[in-house]
Formats: structure tokens, C-alpha cells, sequence
């Protein structure tokens, strides 16, 4: 078991010299052979070592004409007096394999006060910087504890444990990072809806994600960053491109630099298509079981709200007639493209609220005087299971995501049903 650096209290440093060829295996198995029953129980070196009060023992070797030597270092948590007993008991060891050997305690070095050494010469740097920099602003200082305690807020979401902004739990729209510092940085400037995937190799829970939420690939302006992009395009349902200036990473770009890219962001398809990048087209999950026929007590039972299964478009659906008031609906979809924006509308086509797509789901829930929702998203089972719930007539966005069943009741239209 490896000690853990934070309990760190000492480090015995060691000499060894055997008269012959020798190798760390040899080293560390003489160390725990000739140790044993020498100290008693409680300091027995498997024992303290299994229990974490000793670190793993590192031994660097060097051999030359025959002969061997090098240096020994064995980390400890114990107290002063135990440590040095161990560290003289490394003496008593005369033999290592085969050959004759000597080791010599050259040095117990207390961690902490190494570490005390380098907080005092940071702590003069830092002095020395504040004092050519002058005073501090106040403003600055509240930016900074701002800023502060944004960075706490960093979570790791899913199986796969990714680092993430608080709000991806809830968040409609969510924007995809390559790392752990993308995110913090992210998170400096107030945007909590981050989620790093850690490389190339992308996290199933990214990918399930990327299903269900308004998604942004906004990665570093470099080789790797184009790399993570077209793996995300190809097993991902991405739907807008981001990229860092060229040459720079997103964990290091100002406020600034992040918002212009955010702003800037172009629809996936758009830049597979700039960029001659294959993205694997996802078809909508389908129930392709025959429902079994009702038995008589089923058929007596009232019937639910009439909900179809979604397949492949039929011939009546590919030529849907746009209605004047759709074409109003599809000019205020191209309105609000980009914004994450959704609008509402009752029963008359009168503009009732026009709100953040992450409030969506709550403010349908709460009113209920909603006849037509045009929002900047993704259209999901669960919009269209509250639309439904909410006796909602029409629902427009900008694609389809994983829907199974289609309420009869909701017209559901995307962006490509009023091109």
C-alpha cells in the first residue's frame, strides 16, 4: 500500500553497496527478510506498511565493474523515534541475494519542515510581487473570491465520473470540453453547464447525454482538439461547433476569447461538411414488435391519451402542408437560432413568455395556458410526455432527439419540416 504523501512526516534516505550484480527485487526482499522479528510486532515493516504508516520502498541502483550501489528511500507517517529505529535497523541488513552488502542511514529528512522551507520562499515571491504590482482593488479581490468559489462547484457526473459544472444535471443545453481545467476555466466566467470527456476516448455518459440536451463541442484550436471533434461528430449527437483561437486551449483563453467562440458557434453539419468529416447518421429508435391484440378485459379498461409509435416518415408526413401560421412559427425558430431561447404562445397565436431553454420543462409544468412552444432545442420524449400531460397543441425545434412514442394530440415540427 502506497503512504499517502498528505501524512507524510519523514523520509529515510540510505546508502547501499554489495560486491556484486544485484537487483531492486534483491534490495527490497533482504530489507523485509532481515527486518523481520528484529524490531518486534510494532514495528514490524510489513505490518506498518500494510496499516499505511510506511510508504512502498524506492531504490535506484547503479553497477559497475562487478559491483553495485545506489540509494534507498522509504517514506513514513510514524513518529520521530520509530522512524530513526527503522532507519537503523536498514544497518543491520549484511547480505543482499547472494552478495555482501552494507547499508548506511545517511539522512532522516522531516517533510514538514522541507515544506515549510518552500511555503516561506513562495510566500516572499508572492510578497514581492504584490509589492510591485501595488495595492489590490477591491474589485479585484471580489472577483476573485467570486471566481473562488465558482471552481468548488466543479462535480463529476455519471459511471464515468466527469468533471462538470453544477448545473449539467438540470441544463437543457450543455457544451462538451476536453478536460478537468476547461471546465474550471469555464466555470470562472459563470458558465456551470460544462462537461469535460477526458480525451479521445469518449465517455458513454457524454455520449447518452448528448441524446437528450442542446449540445456544444467546444474544443482547444489545436491537432488534438480537431482530434476529440471528429470522434464527437461520429459517435455523438452534437449539434454546434466551437473552437479556441488557433493554437490556444480553452483552459487558458480570457472571458473574452470564450464568449466570441460561444457566440461564433456554427451547426455541426455545417462543419463536418466545411471539413469533409462522415458523421454516422443516428436513426430514432423504433418498437418494431407487433402489439399483441387487446383480450376483452383490456378492451373494456378506458384508454389513455392516444400516443403512436415513431418509425420512418410515411409518404402523408414527408408532404406535410405548412400552414401561414407554422411559417410564423419557423420564422421565429430562425430568429432565435443560437440563443437557447424558447417562446410560448396560447391558443390565439398571442406571445405569452419568452424564457431560457433551461426553464422550459418548470414553466410548462406550472402554466397552463400554453398552446404552442418554438424553442432553440432539442425535442425530447420527456418535452413531449409534459406537452402532452399539459394538453399542449404544437411543439417546434430544431431537430428530433430520442423520441419512442409521439402523443397523437402534440403536431410536432423540426426545422427541416418548415424549410
Amino acid at each position: 500500500m502506497v503512504i499517502d504523501p498528505a501524512t507524510t512526516k519523514y523520509l529515510i534516505r540510505a546508502n547501499i553497496k554489495a560486491e556484486g550484480i544485484i537487483e531492486k527485487s534483491d534490495v527490497v526482499g533482504a530489507i523485509f527478510g532481515q527486518t523481520e522479528g528484529l524490531l518486534g510486532d510494532e514495528l514490524d515493516l510489513r505490518e506498518l506498511q500494510r496499516s499505511a504508516r510506511v510508504g512502498r520502498i524506492e531504490v535506484e541502483l547503479k553497477s559497475k565493474g562487478g559491483k553495485s550501489e545506489g540509494t534507498i528511500t522509504l517514506p513514513t507517517s510514524l513518529d520521530k523515534v520509530e522512524t530513526v529505529i527503522l532507519a537503523a535497523a536498514f544497518e543491520s541488513i549484511d547480505r543482499v541475494g547472494p552478495c555482501k552488502a552494507t547499508i548506511t542511514a545517511e539522512d532522516v529528512e522531516d517533510v514538514r519542515v522541507v515544506r515549510r522551507k518552500r511555503v516561506i520562499e513562495r510566500a516572499k515571491e508572492l510578497l514581492n510581487k504584490i509589492m510591485v504590482e501595488g495595492k489590490i482593488e477591491g474589485e479585484s479581490i471580489s472577483d476573485n473570491v467570486r471566481q473562488a468559489v465558482q471552481i468548488e462547484e466543479i462535480t463529476n457526473y455519471g459511471p464515468d465520473h466527469c468533471p462538470a459544472g453544477p448545473n449539467i444535471e438540470n441544463s437543457d443545453a450543455m457544451i462538451i470540453v476536453e478536460g478537468r481545467r476547461d471546465v474550471l476555466n469555464l466555470l470562472k466566467y459563470g458558465i456551470k453547464n460544462a462537461i469535460a470527456v477526458g480525451g479521445t476516448n469518449i465517455p458513454n455518459t457524454v455520449i447518452e447525454l448528448t441524446r437528450e440536451r442542446v449540445t456544444t463541442a467546444f474544443v482547444d484550436g489545436d491537432r488534438g482538439g480537431e482530434l476529440i471533434l471528429r470522434e464527437l461528430l461520429q459517435i455523438a449527437d452534437v449539434d454546434f461547433v466551437a473552437r479556441a483561437p488557433q493554437t490556444r486551449e480553452v483552459e487558458e483563453i480570457p472571458q473574452k476569447l470564450i464568449m466570441k467562440a460561444l457566440k461564433n458557434k456554427i451547426p455541426a453539419e455545417q462543419y463536418a461538411e466545411m471539413y469533409d468529416i462522415e458523421i454516422e447518421k443516428k436513426e430514432t429508435e423504433t418498437l418494431d414488435k407487433k402489439p399483441e391484440p387487446p383480450t376483452k378485459e383490456k378492451a373494456d379498461e378506458p384508454k389513455p391519451r392516444q400516443e403512436v409509435e415513431v418509425h420512418e416518415k410515411s409518404n402523408e408526413e414527408k408532404k406535410r402542408i405548412v400552414t401561414d401560421k407554422q411559417r410564423k412559427y419557423g420564422k421565429i425558430l430562425d430568429d432565435i437560432s443560437g440563443s437557447l431561447k424558447a417562446v410560448l404562445f396560447d391558443d390565439k397565436g398571442k406571445e405569452l413568455n419568452k424564457i431560457p431553454v433551461r426553464q422550459l420543462t418548470d414553466m410548462l409544468k406550472k402554466k397552463s395556458d400554453i398552446s404552442t412552444v418554438v424553442f432553440d432545442g432539442i425535442i425530447t420524449q420527456r418535452l413531449l410526455d409534459i406537452a402532452n400531460n399539459k394538453n399542449i397543441k404544437e411543439i417546434v425545434g430544431i431537430k428530433m432527439g430520442n423520441v419512442v412514442k409521439k402523443p397523437a394530440s402534440v403536431e410536432v415540427l423540426t426545422k427541416k419540416d418548415l424549410l
